[in-house]
């Protein structure tokens, strides 16, 4: 099952396992079986202090139990968990095995004192890059707490029960046999969700912090970059971020950031907080901004009130909140949400396994997206705005030369369908004849670019007629003392390397702004 490098890579933590632990496996006899006996027959070669067992008797068949002896640990993978997943797989068996994980220790007493009884289901996808941290929290959860038990469910492999349960969109996570969350989920989010007095708490944490000197609202690549560069400053610096690495998160590959040939989206977005953890900067995480208060006088505070009903206090503010995926705006869409209408083809393509699906935008998202699909649903109908895709050429071709792909141009959509609380299809118009068209398919992945998330500073600073914040050379807004950066500003080429870069020049602009008030 696992080649050479994996071997290699495998054994090098497993050295690290210091308490004995039981892998329990429940197998039947299909080729899946197979492959994941051999899988933990490898693993429980690799490690004195593992013993597999084969006398497993979970419903779901194939399964496996990791479990320390002595314990009520209830961790379970009803999956073979390679790919994006291999990772999970490797920090569960450590954890199991007693190696500490890399937690802040506050998280994990909050972990230990949940007082309930709770049964986790996740349901994930191998090629899904969101799944895996939600799968490792809970992993995590299942291991610090006995009264915890987490069972991470392949979609692709148990079909049926995604179907019966209706699940069109991972991470999709269960709670005691009823939905709880779905979409991409920190530890701190989900003990956060579990725990109604931790965010009373934490504002009035937050309302005791003192002014900072530069305080960032958004913590994307120009957040990130703006608070290493306040930090190197010596000056007091604060970061609050909805979720720290913003929508770099939810990338998958990025091969265009200089000096790093290629890294995935929550890999890059994990250095970058690590990269600020260097200095002393304070981190105030799932904290979601709702107003800003400019200075009453030159040289004043600025205040930002957080949804927590906590309210932040700087010298100067540097905006970072970023941007994100663009609705189509049209009847059906919410409604159909996760049931079919997703945003995501990485993620939830998989779901959608031999069936038809639409794709709406023909930027290179969408080309891309399309061509993605092609190789695992039925068919692929991408319909675009414009006269022609917008994408480049070589991803046109691609896309036209594939036989289960069709492409529909002058395309507005109108409307998303369903029956029985699925979708069904999409309705669109004609732009050229005005004849109201229709698809029938069961998935649509929407991707038809950004929208800048402003709604809160309306009316507080100065926007473009698309939301976006005007700033100048310096990265000033319209009001004194605060600064913007990043996709959220009205520099042009929305990349994580302007990004990084804009949000450099916004902390230096901010330092200059504190030298001369």
């Amino acid at each position: 099952m696992l080649d050479a490098a994996l071997k290699t890579q495998l054994q090098a933590y497993l050295e690290r396992v210091t308490l004995p632990f039981d892998i329990v496996a429940t197998l039947d006899g299909t080729p899946a079986a197979a492959e994941m006996r051999e899988l933990l027959g490898e693993i429980a070669e690799m490690s004195d202090k593992i013993t597999l067992r084969t006398d497993g008797d979970d419903a779901r068949k194939p399964s496996f139990l990791l479990r320390r002896a002595g314990s009520a640990q209830s961790l379970r993978f009803a999956t073979i968990p390679l790919g994006h997943e291999f990772t999970s797989l490797v920090l569960a068996l450590l954890w199991t095995g007693g190696h500490p994980p890399k937690v802040e220790a506050a998280t994990i007493d909050a972990v230990k004192a949940l007082d309930a009884d709770l049964d986790f289901e996740v349901y994930m996808s191998l090629s899904c890059h969101n799944c895996p941290d939600v799968v490792q929290a809970l992993s995590l959860m299942a291991v610090l707490n006995p009264r915890i038990k987490t069972t991470v469910i392949d979609g692709g492999l148990f079909q049926r029960e995604v179907e019966g349960r209706e699940i069109m969109a991972v991470p999709a996570v269960w709670l005691n046999g009823q939905p709880f969350a779905s979409g991409r989920m920190s530890l701190e989010e989900i003990v956060a969700k579990l725990d109604s007095g931790a965010a009373a708490r934490d504002a009035q944490k937050l309302d005791a912090e003192a002014p900072y000197d530069v305080l960032i609202i958004g913590g994307g690549p120009a957040g990130a970059a703006a608070a290493v560069y306040a930090a190197r400053k010596g000056i007091r610096t604060g970061v609050a971020a909805e979720r720290f690495g913003g929508q770099v998160n939810d990338t998958l590959g990025i091969e265009n950031y200089i000096s790093v040939s290629a890294t995935d989206g929550p890999r890059f977005a994990a250095a970058l907080e690590g990269h600020v953890k260097d200095y002393e900067v304070d981190i105030h995480n799932l904290q979601r901004a709702e107003k800003l208060t400019p200075a009453a006088e030159p040289g004043g505070l600025v205040e930002v009130r957080l949804a927590s009903g906590a309210t932040l206090k700087g010298k100067t503010v540097i905006l970072s909140t970023g941007a994100r995926w663009r609705n189509v705006g049209v009847p059906g869409e919410a409604e159909y949400r996760n049931k079919g209408v997703a945003y995501c083809p990485h993620c939830d393509g998989p779901l959608f396994k031999g069936r038809p699906v639409a794709v709406i935008g023909g930027g290179n998202s969408g080309v891309e997206a399309a061509i993605d699909l092609a190789g695992i649903v039925k068919h692929v109908t991408l319909l675009e705005f414009a006269a022609e895709l917008r994408a480049d050429a070589v991803l046109v071709n691609k896309l036209r030369s594939l036989p289960n792909v069709s492409v529909v141009t002058n395309a507005q959509t109108t409307e998303f369908t369903g029956t029985k609380g699925k979708l069904d299809g999409l309705n669109y118009t004609d732009r050229v004849s005005g004849e109201a068209r229709r698809v029938d398919v069961d998935g649509c992945f929407v991707q038809i670019g950004l929208v800048p998330n402003t709604e809160w500073l309306r009316g507080s600073v100065e926007l473009s007629r698309h939301g976006e914040i005007i700033v100048d050379a310096k990265g000033a807004t319209s009001l004194p003392g605060v600064f913007a950066a990043g996709d959220v500003t009205t520099v042009p080429f929305k990349q994580i390397v302007i990004a990084a870069g804009d949000g450099a020049k916004a902390a230096l602009g901010a330092f200059d702004y504190l030298v001369r008030h």
